[in-house]
């Protein structure tokens, strides 16, 4: 790190890429030094690579299908080298009450959350089972107190933290790390929850976040507030750091 970046010859994977978070945590880690791919269900066409001295390939990939995880991460190895870093990013969060949900909407949104969590873990241990990593896991608060207007994706998440902490146990001796992030971010996903309320709804969940961020009271900016905390925990200063559940979210989520 003489250079002053911290990831240099990284070689990296991030899913969920091509916009939002996932767009965030790629441009943060080529302006590191990282070599990333990275890995989406949408269309890569109009993406803007970021400047940096790091690198980044694109390619399309369904995180809820075991096919095409493997000939994705196969890809990545290859283009790569090998791996060193998996940031699993992707994930849905649709918006419904608990009595409202169907059945197929609730297995959708366990296939792409909780799924596509094993099924990218998966494939990241089997090219880091030699040589150590670290796995990043994408949860939320929702998975630890819950969230009224999303339970599947609530439990879905907590499933994601209930793995998380299993196979950090798991695979620690090998020296793979996995943690699981608990973000708070103003994201596209999120603009378009704000979209599905009616202006009532929009008032209270407002008036829900002004109380219970005290940092601003708003979801914070992924380039700005998170990037930053995926940088450390990919790099060598990590390397102590497995199974823990790290909210960073203004304040709203304070886990003892």
């Amino acid at each position: 790190m003489a250079n002053g970046r911290q990831l240099d010859g990284k070689k990296i994977v991030v899913t969920g890429g091509a916009r939002g978070i996932g767009a965030a945590v790629v441009s943060a880690y080529v302006e590191q030094g990282g070599q990333v791919v990275s890995l989406d269900i949408g269309n890569h066409a109009n993406v803007e690579d970021p400047q940096g001295p790091g690198r980044v390939f694109h390619r399309h990939c369904d995180i809820a299908q075991s096919q095409s995880v493997d000939e994705a991460f196969a890809w990545a190895a290859q283009r790569l080298g090998g791996l060193d870093v998996l940031v699993h990013a992707a994930g849905i969060a649709p918006n419904a009450q608990a009595q409202d949900i169907e059945l197929d909407q609730w297995e959708q949104v366990f296939a792409v959350n909780a799924r596509g969590t094993f099924l990218t873990n998966r494939a990241a241990y089997g090219l880091m089972q030699h040589s150590g990593g670290r796995i990043i896991n994408f949860a939320s608060a929702a998975g630890v107190m819950g969230q009224p207007g999303k339970a599947h994706y609530a439990a879905s998440k907590g499933a994601v933290l209930a793995w998380t902490r299993t196979v950090a146990r798991e695979w620690g001796p090998l020296g793979i790390t996995v943690n699981a992030i608990a973000p708070a971010m103003w994201t596209p996903m999120y603009d378009a929850t704000r979209a599905s309320m009616n202006p009532q709804q929009l008032q209270q969940h407002d008036a829900f976040m002004a109380t219970h961020i005290p940092l601003g009271g708003r979801l914070g900016d992924p380039r700005n507030d998170l990037a930053p905390m995926l940088v450390f925990l990919a790099g060598d200063g990590a390397r102590f750091i497995t199974g823990q559940t790290l909210a960073v979210d203004g304040g709203m989520l304070m886990l003892s």
